[in-house]
């Protein structure tokens, strides 16, 4: 029967060339998070434009305090003159406590949405998309990069509008006081804006840079961190650690690179400010001398142009944040463009009965890839278990991660009790499929979360049936029984008790399709024995896929496919197989004498 969904193969874009960092327009990607706190938004700048308008009143009652009590001796106007001062000095105190108030809420928030997002996207991505990245890449862009947004957003971005609006309204103050002074300043802000353009290409690019290797370091802590068995196993702790220190020196070198470039541009905007104050000094004192303006402007004057040193040194810095927020919001956004290829569907399966039938399956891995599986038709009707048989390589993992939808078939389809799998809800379907798999994954938490991951509300009695059915009662006898913590990836623990949590696990979810993937993999004989025994119980109530290397684990099956080239060659039960398949007969006879080598 054709498909009724369109057929296309996974596409997942590998992250882009991360030395040219993309659009700074991604930024506005953050307008949704800041949009519940427009009111809190409206206050912060509010606030700040205020506080700005204070602090520079502040330099004009100077000036009439000066040129009228001081020099004029109008002593009269000395008492409300202070007093107006002083009130210009509390407002601005309290401007800044109200700013600071609605900046530190707004900015907490749009940190913790944006990181819940980023993990619900990266919960939602398939398979393709993680076994392309990096685990450091995308624990750098939750974590380090998420940061410098927050911190670029919450002082970076609200001192980038303050310091430009000072910049214009002081210019204006110091051109309507004395405008052969303000000219001045004026020719003197050319450079740094040349200069300042300059620095914001080279500083955006190096700055990729250095996050990017930030990443790489990352993924290699945390594989050193995870595989420290086998590199003390094989001995190559030295090899490792070059390989670390190459990372680290790499990256040293790119950030020593990025403080230069950064030293170099605020050193010049430490210069050119100092350089103008000496001349705007010297001129202001020759105009007094001259009487073409007062004392207290040439103080006001002085005064409102020490305000604009701090916006002016500070735009090296607030300019770095910039370009280290938008290459963040870069990496982040690679993450929050791509799209899953695996969606919901509509319907709900309900009440399964577990009739699994694959209809001209076939499957690649990318749209230029020759197809991995082709052909594939099955029909296992309800309590059916399934063996399958195949060479190392031959495609059984991938076969049996198209059940759950872990990959979307790309030709033909899979159903279950006549629904495309592609129909249904996520949720409904993977609670109706369970998976064990041969490289059993743990999570750093107690055992019993390890086992009720897929079932949260069973009960104890269902629990200890689950572990007795996978002979893991050793969980019962650890430390502190159940609630012990297994660690991360569970390496507190053996190989095969790894896999017998997890096949506990499987069983406990009661699903109406069981996979086992080579699960009884790590096992030793005589257990494989009571694991299998008791299998053929839960088996017999749930349809099974059983991928099998052994004779001793195909019986526990009704059929047996074979499948070699990427499709099944051959369906029958064990006898008839071994009986007229000499590719069936060889396999297993290879398996058995690899066992007992």
């Amino acid at each position: 029967m054709p498909s009724e969904h369109p057929v296309q193969a996974p596409s997942i874009a590998a992250p882009s060339n991360r030395t040219t960092p993309r659009r700074s327009q991604n930024l506005w990607r953050l307008r949704p998070y800041l949009r519940p706190h427009k009111w809190r938004l409206v206050t912060m700048f509010t606030t700040a434009i205020l506080g700005v308008g204070v602090s520079l009143t502040v330099p004009l009652v100077t000036r009439a305090i000066i040129d009228g009590p001081v020099t004029r001796r109008e002593i009269d106007l000395l008492l409300p003159l202070g007093l107006l001062a002083l009130g210009l000095s509390i407002s601005e105190v309290l401007l800044v406590w109200v700013r600071r108030w609605a900046q530190s809420r707004t900015v907490s928030d749009l940190e913790a949405n944006l990181r819940n997002d980023l993990y619900i996207r990266l919960q939602a991505l398939p398979m393709e998309f993680h076994s392309r990245w990096q685990s450091g890449q995308l624990l750098s862009r939750v974590t380090a990069d998420l940061s410098t947004i927050r911190r670029f957003m919450g002082f970076g971005l609200l001192f980038l509008v303050i310091n430009i609006l000072q910049l214009v309204v002081v210019t204006f103050l110091l051109l309507r006081l004395y405008w052969p002074l303000g000219v001045v300043v004026l020719v003197a802000a050319a450079p740094i804006i040349i200069v300042s353009l300059k620095f914001e290409k080279k500083y955006l690019a190096i700055s990729r840079r250095v996050q990017d290797q930030q990443g790489d370091l990352a993924t290699r802590i945390e594989e050193s961190a995870v595989g420290f068995r086998v590199i003390k196993a094989f001995g190559r702790r030295e090899h490792v650690k070059k390989q670390f220190d190459d990372g680290a020196v790499k990256l040293y070198e790119t950030s020593v690179d990025k403080v230069r470039l950064a030293s170099r541009f605020w050193t010049f905007l430490e210069v050119i400010p100092n350089l103008t104050l000496v001349i705007v000094l010297l001129l202001g004192a020759l105009a007094v001398g001259r009487h073409s303006i007062t004392l207290g402007t040439l103080v006001a004057f002085i005064t409102l142009m020490l305000s604009l040193i701090w916006p002016v040194e500070s735009l090296g810095t607030i300019l770095a944040m910039a370009q280290e927020a938008m290459t963040s919001a870069d990496r982040i956004s690679e993450i929050l463009d791509t799209e899953s290829t695996i969606t919901d569907g509509p319907d709900e399966l309900v009440d399964p009965r577990g009739h699994l039938v694959f209809e001209n399956v076939s499957f690649r891995f990318g749209p230029d890839s020759a197809d991995v599986l082709h052909d594939i038709n099955l029909d296992l009707a309800p309590g059916t278990t399934l063996a399958l048989v195949g060479a190392t390589g031959s495609g059984k993992t991938t076969l049996t991660s198209l059940v759950p939808r872990l990959y979307d078939v790309t030709g033909g389809r899979i159903t279950i009790d006549g629904h495309d799998v592609r129909d249904l809800t996520l949720k409904s379907l993977r609670s109706a499929v369970a998976s064990a798999f041969d490289d059993p994954t743990l999570f750093s938490m107690s055992a019993r979360e390890n086992i009720t991951l897929g079932r949260p509300d069973a009960t104890d009695a269902e629990v200890q049936q689950a572990l007795e059915i996978a002979q893991a009662t050793f969980a019962n006898e650890l430390p502190w029984g159940l609630e012990t913590r297994v660690g991360e990836q569970g390496m507190s623990l053996s190989g095969g008790q790894r896999q017998r949590l997890a096949l506990a696990r499987a069983v406990l979810a009661r699903p109406a399709v069981l996979v086992l993937d080579d699960t009884l993999s790590a096992l030793d004989v005589h257990t494989e024995a009571l694991v299998e025994e008791a299998l053929r119980n839960v088996l017999a109530a749930t349809t099974g896929i059983v991928v099998a290397h052994r004779a001793s684990t195909v019986m526990l099956a009704d059929q047996v496919a074979l499948l070699e080239g990427g499709t099944i060659t051959h369906v029958g039960t064990h006898q008839e197989l071994l009986a007229t398949v000499p590719a069936y007969r060889t396999l297993l006879a290879a398996e058995e004498e690899e066992v007992h080598a």
